[in-house]
């Protein structure tokens, strides 16, 4: 490990619509933020196709072209913006936090401004991975809209898998949801929900065996893993919604989080539990988990950071 230590005043750990605002904000601070991209630069929308619900693009823009733009604005005003993944942080009360990138370089920041995001579960085929953004999706909301009139099917059995169940029941024409065992995870509310929709069809005790389609999604096999028949279900979308896994792990010890490793932030602001350490983005938002949400709370952390290190720096 190296031995000379690089001192700034914000440090972003991230580079999703999240991480970029607050970039972008950071810099027109005059903070000189240093962006660390991590293992996914852009974050999940650089394997989204389409972006129709961002506000700001009539026609709509490919995810990756977007993320683009949010760098390329953040990196105009001055942040700077690079590749390397934060490996171990030490955090304390009003600093500095510590931060190593790449097991070598050593980093001592004044602010430290968390948007690792969240990653969603899938469910480890290889077809799910080959026709990702071409037909699957971990994200209902964000591409059902593509799937007007369609069919289309969804694997899950909790809260979140019922939600999306019924919103695509709105615009599609049927939804199939897969439930690998007999019964629903979800509050009974929202089975019931599920259950009276008539446009939704539920086959318990059912697993996907393999999407099917050269260039895009076109059917999917499920096995019934009683009796082991199978059946092919032909659709054009096919989402996933087993959960999300926050990127937090190496937080764990010093950030206060909820049971699934989502990071806990005062209500109404990004302060997390020690001074000095923001949060935006899925890395603590389990609830919405939108482009333009995670946007909204970067700007947020950076402004929470400027106004921390005002008052900081005001008192000595």
């Amino acid at each position: 490990m190296s031995t000379s230590v690089e001192k700034i005043e914000c440090l972003i750990i991230g580079s999703g619509p999240a991480g970029y605002t607050a970039a972008i904000y950071a810099a027109r601070a005059d903070m000189k933020p240093v962006v660390y991209e991590g293992l996914q630069p852009g974050g999940q929308l650089t394997i989204t196709t389409d972006v129709e619900n961002y506000p700001g693009y009539p026609d709509g823009i490919m995810g990756p072209e977007m993320m683009n733009n949010f760098k390329a604005q953040a990196v105009r005003l001055g942040a700077d913006v690079r590749f390397g993944m934060v490996t171990s942080v030490e955090f304390v009360n009003g600093g500095p936090q510590k931060v190593v990138v790449d097991y070598e370089h050593q980093i001592e920041a004044e602010t430290v401004i968390i948007s690792t995001g969240a990653s969603a579960k899938w469910l480890g085929l290889p077809s799910e991975q080959r026709l990702n953004g071409s037909g699957v999706s971990a994200c209902a909301v964000c591409d059902g809209f593509f799937y007007r009139g369609q069919d289309v099917a969804i694997v899950g059995a909790g809260d979140t898998a019922c939600e999306e169940a019924t919103y695509l029941a709105k615009i599609c024409n049927k939804v199939y949801m897969l439930v690998r065992k007999d019964e629903f995870r979800a509050s009974k509310a929202m089975q019931h929900r599920v259950l009276n929709t008539p446009n939704i069809e539920v086959l318990f005790n059912t697993e996907t065996d393999e999407l099917l389609g050269d260039m895009a999604v076109e059917a999917v096999r499920v096995k019934n893993n009683q009796d082991g028949s199978t059946q092919e279900l032909a659709i054009k979308g096919f989402f996933v919604a087993i959960g999300h896994q926050p990127n937090t792990d190496i937080f764990k010890p010093y950030i206060d989080m909820d049971e699934q490793g989502y990071i806990i932030t005062k209500p109404g602001t990004s302060y997390t539990n020690v001074e000095g350490v923001f949060c935006a983005g899925d890395a603590q938002d389990k609830t919405y988990r939108q482009a333009v949400t995670a946007a909204g709370s970067g700007c947020m952390a950076a402004l929470d950071a400027e106004r921390w290190l005002g008052a900081r720096h005001a008192a000595q």
